[in-house]
């Protein structure tokens, strides 16, 4: 698969995530919940998230308007860590923020980011990098918050 072919097949999962977005609710029982905004270019993210007993994810859900790169990160993001653990979000969510300043990760650890591994290639953009990295940076901020809410804040 030539390289313009492979880019083609990124942008369109990315634009199929823009335009439907998975996980794109509200959840009333958060155990967990922040607002995040990008005051750059407007994006806002108000995540939200379930944990069970064992600090697994049950639900997770996000709202709020930006750009389809935004959209589509977030909707990434609720696909990979639905299901795994507290720490094992964590894990992901540090990975992608490493991958966006260009550190490497082993591919085990690439490959748990499922989607949202792609947008590696939004990295070369760097007015991009805030855009894709919202969603991420609020679930680090939701599951370390110490009552597990935050009030709402910039990046």
């Amino acid at each position: 698969m030539g390289l313009s072919k492979l880019s083609g097949l990124y942008r369109e999962v990315i634009l199929d995530h823009g335009d439907h977005p998975h996980h794109k609710n509200a959840l009333p029982n958060a155990t967990h919940a922040i607002t995040l905004k990008n005051p750059t270019c407007g994006d806002v993210i108000n995540l939200a998230i379930q944990l069970d007993a064992h600090d697994q994810i049950e639900d997770i859900g996000f709202t709020g308007e930006g750009c389809t790169i935004s959209q589509a990160s977030a909707s990434m993001m609720t696909d990979a860590v639905m299901g795994k653990s507290k720490e094992q979000a964590l894990a992901m969510a540090k990975t992608f923020s490493d991958m966006a300043i260009g550190k490497q990760h082993p591919q085990a650890d690439m490959d748990a980011l499922e989607d949202a591994a792609i947008l590696s290639n939004i990295m070369q953009f760097p007015a991009r990098i805030k855009c894709a990295t919202l969603a991420w940076w609020a679930l680090q901020r939701a599951l370390l918050a110490e009552n597990g809410n935050e009030e709402e804040s910039e990046v």
